[in-house]
């Protein structure tokens, strides 16, 4: 046995160990599921745990390896985000009207990591609907944070991120439409990526705001997302927004020298809303590019300021439409003895959604409704185009922008639930990636006050290769992502 614990080990490590017997897959996925269902009390990261499934596809992955039949992911576990449907097992959404949901099919992105092998421990935890910024929102209970149980693991992909931070599994995938990757991400110390949109298919994914949504990755580090980020991505025919063009090796360009390497320094993301000791972090960390050769250039996106309102038009509006298929009548909660088909949709939705979900459905169908649509909708259409052709501009200056994830570190449990709009400010600094389509990462790059702080990166339309290797150079160079939670080391 290594004398480094399975549970401190990235998912390169582990699938190093496992080509080299050191352990089985079955003792890999044993070590895991125990340290998942012993933590659950404390950080409630899952909605589903899948041990017997997981211990099965674990003893499978062990006899193909042994015959020498395995792939780079074969054996390796990870969660996935109770969004996407996995055949068999309960897909809740974080909500209770899909509380007793079990998929008959399995979204592309899980399909394509159980065809290379992975073993899926269980479904992570998340805001109800992915609608959330700080996974209180969730019908199963609040996530908390390892790095302190009173406070959020952000959202909505918390479960997934908390699950990584506390290394009760490996890797997570999860989605992003507003910054549901990165921000938990960089309140729970470790590394995620969203992928350009279009990159990763959506089918199976349970929509929220279908031209925002976009499914990716919670890992410890840049090595190990480009590891399974070449297996997810790729055109896919039955999701119409999937972009056909070719997967490079994202593995291949992670060593490359930063030598020239232009960084934009987006001036509104330093602005007044930004603690100044998660500031004091990331000039740190920019310091680290320049001794590596980059040059940091200052770029300026005046509108991206907007970002905030625009988003909280178009995702609402986006989100009282694809949710109006959750009425009773087909699957999910139904309500008791109906009187009539408009009691049927009244009372199911009513006791089915909870509260965020609903005030978002709610100013979704204002902003669509007759005499409201050009004043908001068109206009927060017109307004993100303006953004997207700052991103383009900056980008003509630079080749990735770096900066702050979230204005402060996590905040405590409670904390801003009854004040909406201070809530989504906590996505200010990823919102604009999503309505522009782009790739956006985050990246440990420090703590304050024993709390982690997250470096985003955003670069061009498909450019993650870039991206990747961008943030794997600043951590041969540092170990921030390699921190674990003194009560999960």
């Amino acid at each position: 046995m290594s004398a480094s614990p399975i549970h401190r080990r990235t998912l390169a490590g582990l699938a190093k160990g496992l080509k080299q017997r050191e352990f089985s897959s079955v003792e890999v996925a044993r070590a895991f599921l125990d340290r998942l269902e012993s933590s659950q009390p404390d950080l409630n990261a899952f909605v589903t745990v899948t041990r017997d499934a997981a211990l099965a596809s674990a003893a499978v992955a062990d006899r193909r390896l042994a015959a020498g039949e395995g792939g780079p992911l074969t054996g390796l576990p990870l969660a996935h985000k109770d969004i996407f449907c996995t055949e068999g097992v309960l897909t809740s959404c974080g909500s209770k009207m899909l509380a007793n949901f079990v998929s008959p099919y399995d979204a592309t992105v899980v399909a394509r990591l159980r065809e290379a092998g992975t073993v899926m421990l269980g479904k992570a935890n998340m805001d109800e609907f992915a609608m959330g910024s700080s996974n209180e929102t969730s019908h199963f209970g609040p996530v908390r944070n390892p790095w302190d149980v009173a406070r959020v693991p952000g959202g909505s992909s918390g479960g997934s991120a908390a699950a990584v931070a506390a290394r009760v599994a490996p890797a997570a995938t999860a989605t992003d439409t507003g910054g549901s990757i990165r921000q938990p991400a960089a309140l729970c110390g470790v590394t995620g990526i969203k992928p350009t949109y279009g990159r990763v298919s959506r089918y199976g994914m349970i929509a929220f705001a279908s031209s925002l949504d976009q499914g990716g990755l919670i890992t410890i580090s840049a090595e190990d997302a480009a590891l399974l980020l070449g297996a997810i991505a790729g055109f896919d025919p039955r999701d119409s927004t999937s972009v056909d063009t070719p997967v490079p090796d994202y593995a291949a360009t992670l060593g490359e020298p930063l030598a020239g390497l232009r960084i934009g320094l987006v001036r509104e993301f330093f602005d007044k809303g930004l603690d100044a000791r998660c500031e004091a972090r990331i000039r740190e960390a920019l310091a680290v590019y320049e001794k590596l050769g980059a040059k940091l250039v200052e770029v300026s996106c005046p509108n991206l300021p907007l970002s905030v309102p625009t988003y909280y038009v178009v995702a609402p509006a986006e989100c009282s439409s694809n949710l109006a298929r959750f009425d009773g009548v087909r699957f999910g909660h139904r309500c008791e003895q109906p009187r009539n088909l408009a009691d049927l949709y009244r009372r199911s939705r009513g006791e089915g959604f909870g509260a965020e979900v609903k005030r978002r459905i709610m100013t979704g169908t204002y902003v669509l409704s007759a005499g409201y649509y050009d004043a908001y909708y068109l206009k927060a259409q017109r307004v993100r185009q303006l953004i997207s052709a700052d991103f383009a501009r900056a980008f003509g200056e630079c080749d990735v922008l770096v900066g702050p994830t979230s204005p402060t570190p996590a905040f405590p449990l409670g904390a801003k639930t009854s004040d909406p709009i201070t809530m989504y400010l906590n996505d200010i600094y990823t919102i604009g990636a999503n309505l522009a389509g782009l790739p956006g990462m985050s990246i440990p790059c420090g703590f304050v006050d024993g709390l982690p702080v997250g470096l985003q990166l955003v670069g061009p339309h498909f450019s993650e290769a870039r991206m990747l290797n961008v943030a794997h150079r600043y951590q041969t160079e540092t170990d921030w992502h390699l921190q674990v939670p003194a009560a999960y080391a």
